[in-house]
């Protein structure tokens, strides 16, 4: 079986590549999503999360005080990278237990917008890089997130660039709106010999 992770930046549409991957009959693993799940359901990320950020990070009933952890991290890269630290190593270990039981199928993905930065590149065997222009991007995060531009486009400064992403990625679909997207798709999946 071949992990595959799947990146991008803000807007470039990995979620669409990773539903098209879906749809083919290859599981695709949301690391935001289940990260989030993670935080409300893990023991140990929430013994850990009340140590470092206090009690209150939890709500009355059970749930994540997502504004209060928000406020929490803001502008403090090192109050960021404790909770990261506190979160990843329970997101890849549940990885590993989830693509384990999909090892049936000959390729699984793993969506993940930081796949370097929070090391879940060491957890794959191979890496796609969804891009699309930056206007495009800016449009399609600003309808999807229903936030200002300038929100998105500081979102974007602070995340790596498809530059630096192209160049440590084995496959890259361009999805610019006008490039079909699934003979890309079809393309890198026989060069793995899938198909």
């Amino acid at each position: 079986m071949i992990k595959l992770g799947i990146t991008g930046g803000i807007g470039s549409g990995k979620s669409v590549v990773s539903r098209l991957l879906q749809v083919m009959d290859f599981p695709v693993y949301q690391t935001d999503d289940e990260a989030k799940r993670l935080m409300v359901e893990d023991p140990i990320i929430r013994r850990e999360l009340q140590a470092l950020v206090g009690e209150s990070v939890y709500h009355a009933d059970r749930s994540l005080n997502r504004s209060l952890l928000a406020n929490f991290i803001f502008g403090c890269p090192e109050r960021l990278s404790k909770v990261n630290a506190i979160v990843h190593p329970r997101v890849k270990a549940d990885f590993l237990q989830w693509a384990e039981q999909h090892k049936a199928h000959p390729l699984v993905g793993m969506e993940c917008a930081i796949l370097y930065e929070s090391g879940f590149n060491t957890l794959v065997d191979k890496v796609m890089l969804v891009t699309a222009p930056l206007e495009l991007r800016v449009q399609r995060a600003m309808r999807r997130d229903s936030a200002q531009e300038e929100q998105i486009r500081k979102r974007i400064q602070h995340q790596w660039q498809d530059a630096d992403l192209a160049a440590k990625a084995d496959f890259v679909i361009h999805n610019d709106g006008t490039t079909p997207l699934l003979p890309q798709i079809t393309k890198m999946l026989r060069q793995l010999q899938i198909l």
